[in-house]
């Protein structure tokens, strides 16, 4: 019982280090950068004007081509390796102002957050190194070879059912303003705290249908045993756009995804670290 009680003293310690917060805070700078690129490629998609990804992926190679985006994209990378220990630290010992059943699920959304900025920071260090291929090529090879197994089709029909159950849960936990739970909302004044609400609402709408889409062609994908459905979000985002009124649709994704880009520059001042 003492060494897992000195385990999270020492997890506790190390979240509260002045280093991690700065640090930390820098990284929500540069998600909120790499969420304004996303939301500029899914509005060249929007028009068929974009070659690039529009993801992620895309959006940080963007970023490189540019003036400084090679000490940018660094600048990026640490600033996510520091979000990713913050998160992982708080799954360990955080979010003790919750409890039950909502301490749980923070604590593994926490998790999930810790995966994606180190998949992120890796990303961002391998565009730095010109070593980035095309993500979404790479994950349609991924789930043919894995649908070519036994099971393969369960396991890629089972990944998108998982990822459009996050997604809505993405977009309830907006449209119900839970991120504010997570902000220090005591410190802003009522025209910041309402422009917040907007941002963060429109922002998690945005982000948990693109995801939604995503979900649902892999789903499609397991079903009809077509990999070229199973390209994340770049083909949910061409697929959402060669629909009836896909542009119109898009082009709001577009705008929404940019709001959450701006929102992260809000909880680089106001989040709770």
């Amino acid at each position: 019982m003492s060494l897992t009680r000195n385990a999270e003293a020492t997890a506790t310690q190390a979240a509260n280090s002045r280093w991690l917060e700065l640090l930390a805070r820098a990284g929500f700078i540069g998600y909120g950068i790499v969420h304004l690129l996303f939301g500029w490629l899914a509005l060249q998609i929007a028009f068929g004007n974009s070659g690039e990804e529009g993801n992620q992926n895309g959006a940080l190679r963007t970023l490189g081509e540019q003036p400084l985006g090679k000490f940018l994209l660094i600048a990026i990378a640490v600033g996510l390796i520091a979000m990713a220990i913050w998160q992982a630290l708080e799954a360990i010992v955080g979010h003790r102002s919750l409890r039950g059943k909502e301490r749980i699920f923070e604590r593994v959304a926490s998790v999930a957050r810790t995966v994606i900025f180190l998949w992120l920071a890796w990303t961002a260090i391998k565009v730095f190194q010109d070593a980035s291929s095309n993500s979404s090529d790479q994950q349609q090879a991924f789930s043919e070879k894995l649908m070519s197994s036994d099971g393969g089709r369960w396991l890629v029909g089972l990944a998108g059912l998982v990822l459009a159950a996050v997604s809505v849960g993405m977009v309830v936990y907006g449209l119900k303003k839970k991120f504010l739970r997570n902000l220090k909302t005591e410190q802003m004044n009522p025209k910041t705290l309402r422009l917040t609400r907007r941002l963060g609402m429109a922002g998690y709408a945005a982000r948990g249908a693109v995801f939604a889409v995503t979900g649902v062609l892999i789903i499609v994908a397991a079903v009809n045993y077509d990999p070229e459905k199973a390209r994340g979000l770049d083909a949910a985002l061409r697929t959402l756009r060669d629909q009836s009124y896909g542009p119109v649709l898009l082009t709001l994704m577009a705008l929404g995804i940019a709001a959450f880009g701006v929102y992260c520059f809000v909880q680089s001042r106001y989040r709770k670290v």
